[in-house]
């Protein structure tokens, strides 16, 4: 997923959260402590349910609307073995959007539905994808670090308690992880070529490296000094559809990336960050919790474009999803017959 963090769509703003004094409830967390998968016609809690219906929503929406930064620069990208690896990976992740779809669907919520709230507004997708893709390198950052922090975010998801999410999840981080190699691929190349280009390289690097970190989501304790904590988190791990706490994946990736950028020629744009032997990771500067929280209120960059773009390319398809109904109805008709 590309966010653990996001806020309850609007008209949701409770997620219940049964007591575990029921039978059904006890022998559900029974099951959940034992590892075991929960499936769609399982007896769930409906703040189990919930829950899920809002991360795996958010996570498909996230990867149709992350379709739009990467292909912007299809036309423009300075070769056609470039072009056809960018127009792989934005279909790609059109296809991860389906999957999620319809995982989120075994939980009894309609495709369209889902949808609507996406296209009206009240459901979140990741911040991430409400910055700008300015130059050639971006495309490149995108793949490293974007993609990058999405798979230390999906693979704990892999096995995750619910079972078509869990099982989503499992081809698409093999897709994700080749998207993150690419983008690595595309930022060594530039890291060899002109003074420019690699100028341009770490431009590209300043710009997304703190967004990235923000896509682990908040702290999942008091937050600190920044004063933001998740509000899921703890009943999420309880529940195990999360396996990893939000702070935990966020040190990892730094710990991952730092010796990366190192590799690349680049500067991490943080002052605090530094080795510290004494716990064999990166301390790192304080995140910008408010750029976040305005970014995901609808204030970022491009908020207003990607939902525009979105709602544009949804109206232009119109023809299409009636045509299908249309076939199905006839279809349904000549089998009734």
């Amino acid at each position: 997923m590309y966010t653990q963090g996001l806020d309850i769509p609007k008209g949701d703003k409770s997620i219940p959260v049964e007591q575990g004094d029921s039978p059904e409830a006890v022998r559900f967390q029974a099951r959940i402590d034992a590892d075991e998968k929960i499936e769609p016609k399982d007896w769930m809690p409906e703040g189990y349910r919930k829950t899920l219906i809002r991360q795996i929503s958010q996570h498909a929406h996230s990867e149709v609307i992350g379709m739009q930064p990467e292909g912007n620069w299809i036309t423009r990208a300075p070769t056609l073995r470039r072009k056809a690896i960018l127009m792989a990976k934005v279909q790609d992740e059109g296809g991860h959007g389906l999957y999620l779809y319809s995982a989120a669907e075994t939980l009894g919520v309609s495709r369209d539905e889902l949808v609507d709230q996406l296209l009206d507004g009240s459901a979140k997708y990741s911040s991430i994808f409400n910055y700008p893709t300015l130059t050639w390198a971006d495309i490149g950052a995108i793949g490293w670090l974007v993609d990058g922090a999405a798979i230390m975010n999906q693979i704990p998801l892999c096995r995750c308690s619910y079972g078509p999410y869990a099982r989503a999840m499992i081809r698409i981080c093999k897709e994700e992880s080749f998207h993150q190699r690419q983008g690595y691929e595309l930022m060594l190349s530039l890291s060899r070529g002109t003074a420019e280009q690699k100028a341009m390289m770490q431009d590209a690097f300043d710009r997304w490296w703190w967004p990235a970190l923000m896509m682990f989501g908040p702290h999942d304790t008091k937050g600190g000094a920044e004063g933001m904590k998740s509000q899921h988190s703890e009943q999420s791990m309880k529940w195990r559809i999360k396996r990893v706490s939000n702070d935990e994946l966020r040190q990892k990736f730094v710990d991952v990336t730092v010796p990366q950028a190192e590799y690349l020629g680049l500067k991490v744009p943080d002052p605090y960050l530094k080795w510290n032997a004494a716990t064999s990771h990166y301390d790192f500067g304080p995140i910008d919790w408010d750029e976040f929280k305005n970014v995901l209120a609808g204030n970022g960059p491009c908020n207003k474009k990607r939902l525009k773009v979105r709602r544009e390319a949804h109206e232009r398809g119109a023809w299409v999803r009636e045509a299908a109904m249309a076939y199905a109805a006839k279809k349904a008709k000549r089998q009734a017959a």
